[in-house]
């Protein structure tokens, strides 16, 4: 699937100042790094930014829209691995690795991304070791996220994690749901917004599209939750979080 490059070359620098992994750089270095091949990428929903098996020689970093990040099963199945929005980077690990793409990556909403060589990337680490810290974070609390992912997966049922993903947002299916409220009022009522499908949002919490919607439902007859198409109003959060202790 082809891609849109941006060639407006100026808006660059504006663009990789405002995301959090470069802001605080310094013109003259913002500049170098644009200046070693950085681009700008439009792809409508649907098309692929990447397959499993491809060797890339740049990360890109997601300004507008929402990506997943998937990989399929012998049988042909799909299971969603992240859901990433803006402010979020894909496809590092693979470029300081060396490895091809371990999974595939495919957007869901028409999206503006920042391709950057890792050429650009390691000048900039050898300029500015603080710039490498902060790629450590990002890269630790990815980590910290995917090690939630095993412990819930393991050790929490289904009904649990669909509560959990709810009122606190699922590690990484966070940043695709856009709740209403802030973490610190949760337990007020809210409205979780999914800008994305039931299936894929299944998907995630590694359960089956008939059993996510089975959950809700029963939630909704409940008197917990109200659903209106990818709107899901939480009435009691209280007594939702305490629900699966029944």
């Amino acid at each position: 699937m082809s891609h849109t490059t941006i060639s407006a070359a100026q808006e660059l620098p504006r663009y990789l100042a405002v995301q959090p992994l470069f802001r605080g750089i310094s013109e003259p270095d913002l500049a170098r790094i644009v200046a070693q091949g950085c681009s700008l990428l439009r792809l409508a929903r649907g098309q692929s930014l990447f397959s499993a098996g491809e060797v890339c020689d740049s990360f890109h970093l997601l300004v507008t829209g929402q990506l997943k990040l998937f990989a399929i099963s012998a049988q042909g199945g799909e299971k969603v691995l992240e859901l990433l929005g803006p402010g979020q980077t894909v496809g590092e690990a693979a470029l300081f690795n060396d490895l091809p793409q371990a999974f595939s990556a495919q957007v869901l909403s028409d999206a503006l991304l920042l391709r950057i060589p890792k050429a650009a990337i390691t000048e900039q680490i050898s300029r500015d070791p603080s710039f490498a810290l902060r790629l450590l974070a990002d890269a630790s609390q990815r980590i910290h996220g995917l090690l939630r992912d095993v412990e819930s997966y393991c050790l929490h049922s289904g009904m649990q994690r669909v509560v959990g993903f709810l009122l606190d947002g699922e590690p990484q299916a966070r940043q695709a749901a856009r709740p209403s409220a802030s973490p610190t009022a949760r337990r007020e009522p809210h409205t979780v917004s999914l800008p994305v499908s039931k299936a894929t949002i299944a998907s995630r919490l590694s359960l089956t599209p008939e059993y996510f919607s089975r959950v809700l439902r029963e939630l909704e007859d409940e008197g917990l939750i109200q659903i209106s198409r990818r709107d899901i109003h939480i009435l009691q959060p209280q007594q939702l979080a305490s629900y699966t202790l029944q």
